[in-house]
C-alpha cells in the first residue's frame, strides 16, 4: 500500500507531520481527517520518482474551469445549512472542499479553510481572493462575523447572488437567438449577392435602356463585394474601427459618453435605468440588513453598477450623506431616478424601514425587468422576420422590375 508523507495543523491547531498509508491521496486525506488532521501538503514518500507513478495524464479541465457565479451562490448556501446546522466553521469548509467538484474552487476553499483554521477570519480568509470574492461578499461575511449572525447573512448573500445570476441569465438568453438569427442571415444575404446575384444580372449587361434605381444599387454592391480590393479593406478596416472604438469606450471620457447617450435610448435606455436602480436598492438594502454602515454600504454599491452616470449620483449621494445630507434628497436632486424611488427611499428614511423600502423598490423593478425583457424577445422574432423580408424583397423587385422592363419594350 503507498505510503504518503504529510504536514499540517491538529485540532489543537499545532503543526503536525508524518507519515500515513492509503490506496490514494483521497484516502490519506480522509484517514488524516478522521484523525483530527487538517493536512497543507501531502505526497507520495520518495520524492519525485513517487510523483511520477500517480500518472503521466494530464487533466485539462483544471486549467479550463472557472468559477462562475452559479457555483460561488451554490457554495455560499451551503455553507451556510451547515452554518445553520451549528457545525463548526472549520468542519463545514472541510465537507465544501469534499463535495466541491470544480477543481479550481476546491483550491480556493480549501486555502481558505487552512487560514480560518490558524484563526483568521472568514472575511479575512476570503479577501485573498479579490476576483471571486467581491467587495460586497466580503463585507457582508465580516458584518455576520461581527453581528454572530453569520448563517443569516450567508442566506442573503446565497439569494443575492442567484437573482444577479438569474437576471444575467435571463438577458443574456434573450439576446442569443436575435444575435444568431442575424449572423445567419447576414452571411445567406452576403453570399446570394456575390455568388448568385451577378450570374442573374449577368443578362442585363446589353441592355440599352436604363435599369431601374433598385436593380443598378444591386448589382454595384455585388460588384463592390465581389472584388478583392474591397473585401480585403472591408476586412482591415472593420476590425480597425472596432478596436479604436473600444479603446475610447475604456476611457473615462469614453465609457461616461457611451453611458449618457445609453440612457437616452428609447427601450434599450429604459432597461438599462430599471437594472441599474434595482442592482443598487437590491443590494443597498442586503448590506443595510446585513449590518454594514450607510457609508460603507453607498461605497460598495457604486462598484456594482456599471453605468458611470448612476455611478455618479450614487458616489454624490455618499459624499453629501457624509455631510449630513439624506439619500433622497440626492437621489431627487440627480434626476437620474424616477419620483417613485425618491419617495419610497424619503418614507424609508423617516419610519427608520430604509432597507424594506428598497427591497420593496428592488422587487418592483425585477418584475418590470422580466416583463420588458419578455416584451422585447417576443417583439424581436417578428422584427427580424420583417427585415429580412425587406431585404429579399428588395433583391427580387431589383431582378423582376428589368424584367417587366424588358417585357414592356419588346412588347
Amino acid at each position: 500500500m503507498p505510503v504518503f508523507e504529510y504536514s499540517g495543523i491538529n485540532q489543537q491547531r499545532k503543526k503536525a507531520a508524518g507519515i500515513v498509508e492509503a490506496e490514494n491521496e483521497k484516502a490519506a486525506r480522509l484517514k488524516l481527517r478522521k484523525m483530527g488532521i487538517y493536512p497543507e501538503f501531502l505526497t507520495l514518500e520518495g520524492g519525485k520518482k513517487a510523483k511520477i507513478s500517480l500518472g503521466s495524464r494530464i487533466d485539462f479541465s483544471k486549467f479550463t474551469q472557472r468559477i462562475k457565479v452559479t457555483d460561488i451562490a451554490q457554495m455560499t448556501r451551503q455553507l451556510a445549512t451547515l452554518v445553520n446546522a451549528n457545525i463548526p466553521l472549520v468542519d463545514s469548509l472541510t465537507a465544501l472542499v469534499d463535495q466541491t467538484e470544480n477543481e479550481k474552487l476546491k483550491k480556493m476553499l480549501s486555502q481558505v479553510r487552512e487560514k480560518v483554521t490558524e484563526g483568521t477570519k472568514l472575511s479575512d480568509a476570503m479577501r485573498g481572493f479579490p476576483k471571486i470574492f467581491s467587495d460586497l461578499y466580503i463585507n457582508m461575511i465580516n458584518a455576520g462575523e461581527n453581528s454572530g449572525a453569520l448563517d443569516v447573512v450567508l442566506v442573503r448573500l446565497a439569494d443575492f447572488l442567484e437573482g444577479q445570476a438569474k437576471l444575467r441569465s435571463k438577458i443574456i438568453g434573450a439576446m442569443i437567438y436575435p444575435i444568431i438569427m442575424s449572423v445567419v442571415g447576414v452571411v445567406l444575404i452576403v453570399m446570394l449577392i456575390i455568388f448568385v446575384i451577378p450570374k442573374i444580372t449577368s443578362i442585363f449587361e446589353d441592355v440599352a435602356a436604363t435599369l431601374p434605381l433598385p436593380t443598378r444599387v444591386l448589382i454595384a454592391l455585388s460588384e463592390a463585394l465581389t472584388t478583392g480590393w474591397v473585401v480585403v479593406l472591408l476586412l482591415v478596416a472593420i476590425p480597425l474601427m472596432i478596436f479604436g472604438i473600444r479603446k475610447w469606450l475604456k476611457t473615462p471620457k469614453g465609457k461616461s459618453y457611451l453611458d449618457r447617450k445609453m440612457l437616452k435610448m428609447p427601450v434599450y435606455g429604459k432597461l438599462t435605468r430599471m437594472i441599474s436602480i434595482s442592482r443598487f436598492s437590491r443590494t443597498l438594502a442586503t448590506l443595510l440588513s446585513s449590518g454594514v454602515p450607510l457609508l460603507g454600504a453607498l461605497d460598495i454599491v457604486k462598484n456594482i453598477v456599471s453605468n458611470t452616470v448612476i455611478r455618479g449620483v450614487i458616489e454624490e449621494t455618499r459624499v453629501s450623506v457624509q455631510e449630513g445630507s439624506s439619500v433622497s434628497d440626492v437621489l431627487k436632486k440627480s434626476g437620474e431616478f424616477p419620483p417613485i424611488v425618491t419617495h419610497m427611499v424619503t418614507i424609508g428614511e423617516k419610519t427608520g424601514e430604509l432597507e424594506k423600502m428598497l427591497e420593496r423598490v428592488a422587487d418592483a423593478y425585477d418584475t418590470q425587468v422580466d416583463n420588458t425583457v419578455s416584451t422585447l424577445t417576443t417583439l424581436l422574432e417578428p422584427i427580424m422576420i420583417l427585415v429580412m423580408a425587406g431585404v429579399v424583397s428588395f433583391i427580387v423587385m431589383s431582378i423582376l422590375l428589368p424584367i417587366l422592363q424588358l417585357n414592356q419594350l419588346g412588347g
